[in-house]
């Protein structure tokens, strides 16, 4: 039933093109595993070894710790329609900031968010399919505005002041590299 790529086809891209939620799996050395969905258009596949992802500003920022401490990251992704399958991209990410000089050219990939924190690349090392057979089938009703609304009401400068009180240690008080090194 599961199958294993080295990289994706374009049967693979087409399937991601598709869906409305994925699921971010990090873990540091120790400590806590994290499992955060995503959603709002903000993954983009930029080769067959390669996908990129907008993280918006929230409550925790447990994946940028754990990527700062060692890089390991697994995406899912889950067809909740008729034809079920699974997907699993596994491999090294890195982090981009505002504040990063590639941050201009990957920002644009995006539509305007208004709490856009990081961008995570992942380089694959590898993808796996499995059968999906006992994920339920949901429908999209249709996205929620809460988050646009919340950040675009606190503003650039409101976002990064969130960010200084919430995001910048994680649940297991690892730096999460949220602010730029001081010194």
């Amino acid at each position: 039933m599961a199958e294993k790529f080295p990289a994706l086809t374009d049967d693979h891209v087409d399937f991601i093109q598709r869906q409305h939620l994925f699921f971010v799996g990090t873990a540091g050395a120790e400590g806590h595993v994290n499992v955060s969905p995503k959603g709002m258009d903000t993954f983009r596949v930029t080769g067959p070894t390669e996908v990129i992802w907008l993280n918006l500003t929230g409550s925790g920022n447990e994946t940028a710790a754990h990527v700062l401490e060692n890089g390991r990251m697994t995406v899912m992704f889950c067809s909740f329609d008729k034809q079920p399958l699974i997907m699993r991209l596994y491999g090294r990410a890195s982090v981009t900031h505002p504040r990063d000089d590639d941050w201009s050219p990957l920002i644009e990939l995006f539509p305007g968010h208004a709490g856009a924190r990081q961008i995570f690349r992942l380089a694959l090392d590898l993808v796996q399919t499995s059968c999906g057979y006992a994920v339920p089938r949901y429908r999209l009703v249709d996205e929620r505005p809460t988050l646009a609304k919340w950040a675009e009401k606190r503003g650039r400068a409101g976002i990064e002041e969130y960010w200084r009180e919430k995001n910048t240690r994680s649940l297991d008080d690892q730096d999460t590299g949220i602010l730029p090194p001081s010194g």
